[in-house]
């Protein structure tokens, strides 16, 4: 009678799980290299290139967005067999949602993995710009001070009126850390949202003209495009402050530095623009301006947490069991 086989023999061999990246050439992510342990990731960009990249990408039923590197309807052409894009970014302006529905293709974001992050980044911003201290800090280093300098005074930060656009992750982060300064938070978004005491407005304008401060924290949507725009910035009011955390294009950048050079707003605190990576120079000359080039998400922290969420969400959906951080594309 002859021996069994072992049960290692007996086993289909598993197809390899395919991972394809999609990335800007610039755009990387540190941790995305330990992934070959564990999956085959074809990288377009890798140096040098997979040798069956051209075969093998057009089984990958998983694309890694890294960063907000669109994902467009003629990336999904090139990539037929793609099942569910993986996100790397809180937004989701750079999907094409719609053909994303229309293929049945399933998309995640990071959800919360920055949200701490950037809400913290936020309140530096909103401390920096109102309390001057990027600018203190430049007046120091170009020996200003002196008998005769006077510094200016600055704002007082506690007690001030704060109006947030989009009490979402971010933005209700942002309120609770403003709670401990004593401020007096009121907020727009898409809806109210039955579980906090803030006070709610519909209109942006009405929100604006009853803030101290307005900071941005919703999602770049065509609705929310050029969200706040010349109107929006005359109700903030010559003392007003704008912080921007959320996406450049969600204001009006040409009306913005008009406002900023005339002196007809406060201040402002920008971590986007309208057209990374340009920045109006004339920002750059503003002292009531504080600038920082997109940065309100990274830390080492957050790329931890991040890491650890593509993980579970790729075993997730190999394994066919439930995707965490899941985009509702109803």
């Amino acid at each position: 009678m002859a021996a069994a086989a072992p049960d290692n023999l007996s086993e289909s061999p598993q197809p390899p799980r395919l991972l394809l990246l999609h990335r800007f050439p610039t755009f990387k992510l540190s941790f995305l290299s330990s992934l070959n342990t564990d999956f085959t990731v074809l990288d377009p960009f890798s140096d040098p290139p997979h040798p069956s990249f051209s075969t093998l990408s057009k089984s990958a039923r998983v694309m890694i967005c890294v960063g907000p590197t669109p994902v467009a309807s003629e990336d999904l052409d090139r990539y037929p067999a793609v099942e569910c894009v993986v996100g790397t970014s809180a937004g989701l302006n750079h999907f094409d949602l719609v053909a994303c529905r229309r293929r049945g293709i399933r998309v995640t974001s990071a959800g919360d993995a920055f949200s701490d992050d950037v809400a913290d980044y936020a309140i530096g911003l909103v401390i920096d710009v109102l309390r001057r201290v990027s600018a203190a800090d430049r007046f120091l280093r170009a020996s200003s001070w002196g008998p005769g300098k006077e510094y200016p005074l600055a704002s007082k930060v506690s007690g001030k009126r704060v109006g947030i656009v989009g009490l979402g992750s971010i933005g209700s982060r942002v309120a609770k850390r403003l709670e401990a300064f004593g401020c007096c938070i009121s907020y727009k978004s898409r809806k109210m949202n039955p579980r906090v005491s803030y006070t709610y407005y519909e209109n942006i304008l009405d929100l604006a003209s009853n803030s101290d401060v307005l900071i941005l924290c919703c999602a770049l949507t065509n609705e929310t495009y050029h969200i706040v725009n010349k109107d929006v910035m005359t109700a903030l009011g010559r003392t007003g402050i704008l912080i921007n955390i959320g996406r450049g294009s969600l204001v009006d950048e040409k009306e913005l530095v008009g406002f900023l050079v005339r002196d007809e707003i406060g201040g402002a605190g920008l971590d986007v623009f309208e057209h990374e990576p340009q920045v109006p120079n004339e920002l750059l000359m503003l002292d009531n301006v504080v600038l920082s080039p997109h940065q309100a998400v990274l830390t080492p922290e957050s790329f931890a947490g991040l890491q650890e969420l593509i993980l579970s969400n790729l075993e997730a959906f190999f394994s066919d069991k439930p995707l965490k951080t899941e985009i509702n594309l109803e």
